[in-house]
């Protein structure tokens, strides 16, 4: 008896029972952020690349043009699933080229991609081009952006909701992920949206 209470050859066997679990919460928690931090970097390099590659069509756009830029955000979205569960709105935010107090920004047309049921954050397609409702531009208060006259600004909502991928259970319905952006249109001078080839509109 009193050499078995001396005994001490399982000692270390009950440490790492003891410490396994500690261990494995760890390694997945930190899998997990990880997963976290590149879901949020990938949703808000959508949201750059699909303004900025809006606003560097030339002469006229199409919905061509439309459909490439999208492909380009499901390339990149592709890893975590975007298409599924994310949501991407480009409007073309422009002046309305009223006057008086019915002067003000509109949007001249808007397009979506993405099965996520997300709905525009500042207006649909035609907000503000009859009225002033638009005046300050779209964008968060006090970060409103506005287009100059004779010119455009491609404006980005990007929404996703992210699935913690090794416990999906630790959250409920997913995390929501946002980001925005806008790029000015370069060297376009007629932002009207045309469908030289009859494609399918991806309205809003």
């Amino acid at each position: 008896m009193r050499r078995l209470l001396r005994s001490s050859s399982g000692l270390a066997m009950v440490e790492f029972a003891f410490a396994l679990p500690i261990f494995v919460a760890l390694l997945f928690g930190g899998l997990e952020v990880i997963n976290l931090v590149m879901a949020h970097m990938r949703v808000s390099q959508i949201a750059i690349t699909v303004a900025d590659n809006a606003g560097r069509v030339r002469q006229g756009i199409d919905e061509a043009d439309i459909y490439e830029t999208f492909a380009g955000a499901d390339q990149m979205g592709n890893m975590i699933n975007f298409a599924q569960n994310g949501r991407i709105v480009l409007s073309s935010l422009e002046p309305n080229r009223q006057s008086g107090g019915n002067a003000g920004q509109m949007i001249n047309w808007q397009r979506c991609y993405g099965s996520m049921n997300v709905a525009p954050s500042y207006g649909r397609q035609g907000q503000g081009r009859t009225n002033s409702s638009l005046a300050a531009g779209m964008g968060p208060a006090g970060q409103r952006i506005r287009a100059a006259d004779g010119t455009a600004v491609m404006f980005v909502e990007v929404t996703y909701r992210y699935t913690p991928t090794l416990v999906p259970s630790i959250v409920n319905n997913g995390l929501t992920m946002r980001y925005e952006s806008a790029f000015n249109v370069r060297e376009r001078t007629n932002q009207d949206i045309t469908n030289t080839q009859n494609l399918a509109v991806n309205s809003c």
